[in-house]
């Protein structure tokens, strides 16, 4: 297999040529592994590795999944894999070596993955770049001195630099949609309780994380889903099952839709010029598809869903440093984690009726948004308020905590209220501006209805084609 053929294929398609053509799956992790050692000095986004673990995985036989051959990488972070580090992007789990899998992890085994490292993310997945005292910056293959997003950024630059078409990811306030606009690529967060979060936890930051994946293709996003969606033994709740396999549903005419057309991000934060020319640019397009885009103009109470975000972040990373603190037999220090997360870790503690008052404060949010869906089938936005940021900006470690909080605010403008709020959303790579960095446009959907995203991904996907954009890298 040349350079060039491998790249020219999604994950499905890899897996057809294992299943149909002869090819081994140990040719296809020696191109996975030849770019992962060209390419990840400039990127910085791939930090483990266990080839030698992934070579025994074929050779002892791979499950006969969809993406049965296909090389894989998981974030460091939510993603436990026996015998492998997982260091969540912080000091303090620098030694922290897993002794199970998640389910996540044993449902993409069964698939067929054959996973050879972990790809970047940030401190706790605390913020949306991908940089960290541990493991050092990870740059954009489009523009290497701005950020690949975050905290699935180190996911995203494999996939946009060509390492592999499909790489684990997860979404807390914006985590696959962000790093997935960044860097070109499609990026979708399903509902709440579509993945399993098991068996560790039963969710995450009180339902507002999830994981899925960061890919080329939509239909790869759509295959994938089918084959990790579902409860896990003891989850709390789950997302109402599709009618039919997602992958199905790429190529299916969508018809046509009723889209609400947002230009003022969620928070209030203000919106780039690029960007907001970004989803003019892009509701023309889906006007000339024959759906009807219409503006539409959100009524929220941001000052409370702010305070119970934040609360509930907050209170997380203080239960996370606690408890790692505990496990290592000491009190946690200022030299264990950057400074944001130190902010948070020794902040007030909330008391159980403050948290009691989060939760029932995001799910107020959910309530007040999904009204919008009973007039809409859609929402159209840009993913972010700004292109992507120079590196630092969005560091936890940023000297000016202040303007960490003021650029930290543009980047998930439009992407949080879908965590709060439980709906799927997905980020779809239609515009780059005039420097040649991508800008993502964000379409968000009714609980529980991927179904529909995933159709007018694919209407999108054929109607302005991005599998052959990329970057220099």
């Amino acid at each position: 297999m040349s350079f060039t053929d491998y790249e020219n294929f999604d994950a499905l398609g890899l897996a057809d040529l294992v299943a149909t053509h002869g090819v081994k799956p140990e040719e296809l992790l020696d191109a996975a592994i030849e770019r992962a050692d060209a390419r990840n000095p400039a990127l910085n986004a791939i930090p483990y590795r266990w080839d030698d673990e992934a070579r025994a995985s074929i050779a002892a036989g791979l499950p006969l999944g969809p993406f049965r051959g296909v090389p894989f990488l998981l974030k460091d972070l939510g993603t436990p894999y026996a015998g492998q580090p997982m260091s969540s992007g912080s000091g303090l789990f620098a030694e922290y070596v897993a002794d199970h899998d998640s389910e996540l992890v044993s449902r993409w085994k069964a698939a067929g993955l054959v996973t050879f490292g972990r790809t970047t993310s940030p401190e706790f997945g605390l913020t949306t770049t991908t940089e960290s005292r541990l493991h050092g910056q990870t740059h954009n293959p489009w523009d290497l001195d701005r950020t690949s997003g975050g905290s699935s950024g180190g996911a995203a630059a494999a996939v946009a630099a060509g390492v592999l078409p499909i790489a684990s990811a997860s979404d807390g306030g914006g985590s696959i949609r962000v790093p997935a606009s960044c860097c070109g690529l499609f990026g979708m967060k399903p509902t709440r309780g579509r993945t399993p979060a098991g068996p560790n936890v039963g969710e995450g930051w009180a339902g507002m994380s999830t994981a899925h994946a960061v890919s080329r293709s939509v239909r790869d996003s759509a295959a994938l889903l089918d084959a990790t969606s579902g409860p896990d033994v003891g989850a709390p709740y789950w997302a109402q099952p599709p009618a039919r396999p997602f992958l199905e549903e790429v190529g299916v005419d969508p018809g046509k839709l009723r889209i609400g057309l947002v230009l003022e991000a969620f928070n209030g934060a203000e919106v780039d010029a690029d960007c907001l020319s970004a989803v003019q640019d892009v509701a023309t397009l889906c006007a000339d598809l024959g759906h009807e885009v219409e503006p539409v103009a959100i009524e929220l109470d941001r000052e409370a869903w702010g305070r119970a975000s934040f609360l509930l972040v907050t209170t997380s990373t203080q239960v996370t440093v606690e408890d790692r603190a505990r496990d290592l037999g000491r009190e946690a220090t200022p030299d264990d984690v950057e400074t944001a997360t130190w902010g948070m870790a020794t902040a007030e503690p909330a008391s159980a009726g403050d948290y009691a008052r989060a939760v029932r404060g995001i799910h107020a949010v959910g309530r007040q948004i999904n009204r919008y869906f009973e007039q809409y089938d859609v929402l159209l936005s840009p993913t972010m308020a700004v292109p992507p940021l120079e590196l630092g900006r969005l560091s936890l470690d940023r000297e000016d905590q202040a303007a960490y909080r003021d650029d930290i605010v543009r980047t998930i403008g439009f992407t949080s209220l879908f965590n709060a709020a439980g709906n799927p959303a997905m980020s779809v790579p239609l515009y780059w501006n005039d420097k040649g960095l991508p800008i993502g446009l964000q379409f968000a959907g009714r609980h529980a209805d991927e179904s529909l995203l995933f159709r007018l991904a694919g209407q999108l996907e054929s109607a302005r084609p991005w599998a052959d954009r990329r970057p220099s890298v």
